[in-house]
């Protein structure tokens, strides 16, 4: 029976350039999607850009552009990340894609049809920042923690509705019996908290006249849907809903991963839209950290925010997606430091698997040695156990023990010396090795694939020497 598996990030906003926490975010969900792949999955991996609401609207008119020529200028440096960290989505959705803009505007309706959408008066403490509003416990200093650069704006007028506090008690329960559909557990127990203390109905529209960048709402031309309305609802809007319904019920629900911001916009929020249209809930939500730099939060103005298109210039792209899924834990906050990344390149990505490919396949070549791979039954058996790691979004763990395998071939190969032994004796030997390593590169496939790929195709037929696959750094 064909098994069916879907994975989408947050689409991140246009209105600043790519940053290395949501490289963090995509080459984890890559990471995942591979694995899935080599399981036999067919995999729909989602990535995209969310291109609407009011920052956007004024960075374009800070530019003097359009706002949709703004996010065409913008998006290519997202569309230039496939490259830079070897993505595999299958789709990279702009929320100005007409069928989106279609999906959002038929979602509105069925949820307006259904009384969950309401028109009333709007005034609101506002983080253009978050695209969010804010109430006067979550300021500091009467400023946004997250954004605290911002002045927060008050917006004042008459707005549609979705009627959030409706479904305080149908998510309760949903959590209740779905004590998986948060991990790590802390977060839920946050997102739990949030909503036990009683939702507020949240504004879903702005007004044309003051800010026209967003999705026209049927039947009303003075409105724009809010950004994160018409954002979240790119996750299904993506696999075809609602025109291509075999595709879509193929693959929802999936799996979604995003930033401890975004918790209560995709655990709550996103998940209440879902129920007034009666569809299924997302199947589980991973919530990461943040990534620091050098111990410091990134910021513009301490000049440390980390570009992963320089990373991956100076260190390659497997270096950088080897230190983001190693060294960055699975869901509390990370540092990203260059004297820390190029310990790690040096250690483990030089010195243990560089030196450990070249050794055997310069020996391999040396004895002429022919290896067939072995078949992909035993291969799926072999990686099956890596499955576990993968649905519970341990990437550390998972990392170490492919390493621990690196190391311990290295052991044998030190251990038996096969350059001091005759030649039936090597060749045995060498071929045993052979296969192990072909194995270990399937299981740095979905993780390190460029590195994988150099491995197999070098092993594969007649061995050839691989030239170091990580030269030193000084």
């Amino acid at each position: 029976m064909k098994k069916y598996f879907y994975i989408t990030t947050t689409l991140p906003y246009v209105n600043a350039d790519p940053h290395i926490g949501f490289a963090m975010e995509i080459v984890r969900a890559d990471s995942i999607a591979r694995m899935k792949r080599l399981l036999g999955y067919e995999v729909f991996f989602n990535t995209g850009t969310d291109e609407h609401g009011q920052k956007i609207y004024q960075k374009a008119k800070e530019k003097q552009v359009t706002p949709k020529e703004y996010c065409d200028q913008q998006v290519k440096k997202f569309y230039q990340l496939k490259e830079a960290l070897n993505l595999s989505y299958d789709r990279f959705i702009r929320t100005t894609d007409k069928n989106h803009i279609k999906a959002a505007q038929k979602f509105w309706e069925i949820s307006f049809k259904k009384g969950d959408i309401y028109k009333d008066k709007y005034k609101v403490k506002y983080c253009i920042g978050c695209e969010m509003e804010k109430t006067d416990s979550e300021l500091v200093n009467g400023r946004c923690p997250i954004h605290p650069n911002r002045q927060i704006e008050i917006i004042e007028e008459e707005n549609y509705f979705f009627r959030f506090s409706k479904y305080q008690k149908k998510l309760l329960k949903f959590y209740e019996k779905n004590k998986d559909f948060i991990k790590p557990d802390f977060r839920f127990e946050e997102l739990k908290n949030f909503v036990k203390k009683g939702l507020r109905d949240f504004s879903i529209s702005r007004l044309k006249e003051k800010m026209p960048w967003g999705i026209n709402i049927p039947g009303d031309e003075t409105q724009v849907m809010y950004v994160w309305f018409d954002a979240l609802i790119n996750y299904i809007s993506t696999i075809g809903w609602p025109e291509k319904v075999n595709v879509f019920k193929k693959f929802w629900p999936g799996i979604q991963i995003a930033g401890k911001d975004n918790l209560r916009q995709q655990g709550a929020m996103w998940q209440a839209m879902l129920m007034s249209v009666n569809l299924p809930l997302s199947k589980q939500i991973f919530i990461e950290g943040f990534i620091t730099s050098n111990g410091q939060k990134m910021s513009k103005s301490l000049g440390n925010v980390v570009d992963p298109f320089l990373m991956v210039k100076k260190y390659g792209t497997d270096a950088v997606r080897f230190y983001l899924l190693k060294e960055i834990p699975n869901f509390d906050d990370g540092d990203f430091s260059e004297t820390r990344m190029k310990e790690l390149y040096n250690s483990f990505l030089a010195n243990e698997l560089g030196n450990l490919v070249t050794r055997i396949t310069n020996l391999a070549e040396k004895d002429k040695i022919k290896f067939l791979p072995p078949d992909e039954n035993k291969i799926k058996k072999n990686i099956s156990f890596l499955e576990q790691f993968i649905d519970n979004f341990q990437f550390n763990q998972v990392i170490d023990y492919v390493w621990e395998e690196i190391k311990n071939l290295n052991k044998k190969i030190d251990h038996f010396s096969p350059w001091n032994k005759k030649e039936n004796e090597r060749i045995s030997f060498l071929e045993k090795s052979i296969e192990e390593l072909y194995l270990i590169a399937i299981k740095i496939k979905p993780f390190l694939p460029k590195t994988a790929d150099t491995i197999i195709k070098n092993l594969t037929n007649q061995v050839k020497k691989i030239p170091p696959l990580f030269p030193k750094i000084k």
